[in-house]
């Protein structure tokens, strides 16, 4: 097993995976990680071989149910131990972008826990300057899509924390936000500006943080689209992986080709080996 600090050796076993050339890993963590709050197989052995082979890695999602703090504790519930500090989230994404304006005023349309990740900014629900569309379960009410509709009117800029279609839970694949995103933009006549997955804006920060190259980095993911051709039009390698969302007709109609397919995430823990 390689050590901390080798990462010749690391890079060795990703070459000998197929991986040439790739120093560091993007790994998705809702439907390759962990479904409907159980481990997937090979979760826990992949996250103690990451932790222990000196590549730098982090943990990549468009999960905006609840702060970045919270998933890791709920993660830890599940066994599977991943810092906040690991993580690079759409939420955190659309942070660092909102600290490019002018100390903006924000509605946003997300769970209380996940407020937490803004709490840097001012709150407004009637003069604010950027609207955050992100995931409110059951409380995205047409009342709180109304405001966001009158306030992208009045000119406030929408920002998607992503654009996904569904995801998947123990009931089968669920409603994403990409369709209230699509409907925001076609009431309004204006186009979201979208920071999580696939955005090339949260690919170049997730780069920024494992300090590499793109051509150096793979994405691991369940979701084609997103994980896999996002990573790919960022100039990374895409990975999938034969679980949550994925779906063998989905995937194909996508015309999206994977650099390389497994059929869970615990073959990062047979790169190490």
């Amino acid at each position: 097993m390689p050590t901390k600090g080798t990462g010749m050796d690391a890079g060795a076993c990703m070459d000998a995976a197929g991986l040439v050339g790739i120093k560091g890993l993007l790994i998705d963590i809702n439907g390759v990680l962990y479904v409907a709050n159980k481990p997937l197989p090979g979760a826990n052995q992949a996250i103690n071989a990451l932790r222990r082979s000196g590549v730098p890695y982090r943990f990549a999602t468009n999960n905006t149910t609840g702060s970045v703090q919270t998933l890791s504790q709920d993660l830890a519930s599940m066994g599977l131990l991943v810092e906040p500090q690991d993580m690079i989230s759409a939420s955190y994404a659309a942070a660092l972008y909102l600290r490019q304006l002018d100390q903006p005023k924000i509605y946003p349309l997300l769970s209380a826990d996940a407020r937490q990740d803004f709490a840097e900014f001012t709150f407004s629900d009637m003069a604010a300057d950027v609207v955050i569309l992100g995931d409110m379960g059951d409380e995205l009410t047409y009342r709180v899509l109304n405001r966001a509709f009158r306030l992208v009117m009045q000119g406030a800029e929408l920002l998607a924390l992503h654009k996904g279609k569904f995801w998947q839970w123990e009931a089968g694949l669920q409603l994403d936000i990409g369709a209230f995103v699509a409907g925001l933009e076609y009431a309004t006549d204006r186009t979201a500006t979208v920071v999580g997955k696939p955005s090339p804006f949260f690919f170049e920060r997730a780069l920024a943080e494992l300090g590499l190259p793109p051509e150096q980095v793979a994405m691991i993911g369940d979701d084609i689209e997103a994980d896999v051709g996002g990573a790919q039009k960022a100039g990374m390698k895409g990975i999938l992986v034969k679980t949550g969302k994925y779906r063998p007709a989905l995937a194909e109609a996508t015309g999206i080709t994977p650099d390389l397919i497994l059929d869970d995430v615990s073959a990062i823990a047979q790169w190490f080996a």
